[in-house]
């Protein structure tokens, strides 16, 4: 297992995912894959290995097991005899078993094992990460808080448009079509081991797309162009054209989490409580929904691959809409029910 994981990685992987994607999942291949499985043979791996590996993961202290406590410099956990407990999260866990079917699947390709032994091995549905959107009231504060801070239009974007932070700051000025409205979402920017700040392709194909832009996102982003401009001035030689349309005040990309700083403090200034910057864009589509915009609709905005994640992300959504649905309708009979100018009915036969 060890040899096979091995040149999966360096052989396979390398050059089918993303690199962000192929470092976490050499992560969990060096955390958890090769400790509890690389001294097994690969042709004699069975369900029952595996579902004793993924059990001693579930109930095993990984800041135990992972070597976590022996290289701090004062022992917090099982060295000094007090075991914080620490487990993987259910969704963490059924990350570490798709990392490891992915392997096998390769494996069964190449015919070195019949099948994939892995897939018969059900470690339950997780939980879907819980987020706590804005609400309409609280989405109005932050608008209005966030009204002359120098991004902005980046910030109404994300309100407004739902889009990922990736693609917001991985928007040029060439992306844009302020006459006629649109925004085309091409690439995205995103921090890698080897390259620094990189112009990445979208998440999937459907997250390259058009747009349309809210007039308050087109007054912003106009807004946005004359201070940009006015900033390249005062830089002089020192400007970094860079070409996108969210820079440093020198005209450099900014990276990811100096913008969720500025984020948190924004939140701060508003007295709103805590959230992360990806739940502007599910306030996006919450707020979307409980305006009665269609699915597909939201779908198209967001750049899911499928319907069927638009769906299974905001399901409590749809569910309290429908109870909505349901009791206004149920109002609207009762109210024809008790209507006192309604003609008298007949006797009932019986």
């Amino acid at each position: 297992m060890a040899a096979h994981l091995t040149y999966w990685l360096d052989a396979v992987a390398v050059y089918q995912l993303r690199e962000n994607t192929h470092t976490r999942y050499t992560a969990v291949t060096r955390l958890y894959l090769m400790p509890g499985l690389g001294r097994k043979k690969l042709a004699k791996l069975t369900a029952k290995d595996v579902r004793t590996w993924l059990n001693q993961l579930r109930t095993t202290c990984q800041c135990c097991a992972c070597g976590l406590d022996a290289a701090r410099v004062e022992p917090l956990c099982c060295a000094v005899g007090m075991c914080c407990s620490k487990r993987l999260s259910p969704l963490t866990l059924a990350y570490v078993h798709s990392v490891l079917k992915s392997a096998l699947e390769h494996a069964v390709r190449e015919e070195e094992i019949p099948r994939n032994v892995a897939h018969n091995v059900r470690t339950g549905t997780p939980r879907p990460r819980h987020f706590e959107p804005l609400t309409a009231d609280e989405a109005r504060q932050f608008l209005t808080a966030a009204s002359g801070h120098r991004l902005q239009a980046l910030f109404e974007l994300a309100l407004r448009t739902g889009l990922r932070k990736s693609e917001l700051l991985g928007l040029r000025w060439e992306d844009l079509d302020l006459a006629g409205g649109s925004a085309s979402i091409r690439r995205t920017l995103q921090r890698t081991n080897s390259g620094g700040l990189t112009p990445l392709p979208t998440k999937t194909k459907s997250s390259e797309r058009r747009i349309a832009l809210p007039t308050p996102c087109l007054r912003s982003l106009e807004q946005h162009r004359d201070r940009q401009r006015k900033e390249r001035e005062a830089a002089g030689t020192d400007w970094k054209d860079s070409g996108y349309v969210f820079t440093r005040p020198d005209g450099a990309p900014i990276e990811g989490s100096t913008l969720t700083r500025h984020f948190t403090t924004l939140l701060r200034q508003a007295r709103l409580r805590r959230i992360r910057f990806h739940d502007l864009r599910h306030s996006a589509a919450i707020l979307l929904l409980e305006q009665g915009v269609e699915l597909i609709v939201i779908k198209e905005l967001l750049g899911h691959a499928h319907i069927g994640v638009t769906a299974t992300v905001y399901a409590h959504v749809r569910l309290r809409l429908q109870r909505h649905a349901i009791d206004t309708l149920g109002n609207a009979l009762a109210a024809q029910d008790d209507d006192p100018d309604d003609p008298p009915t007949a006797a009932v036969v019986r």
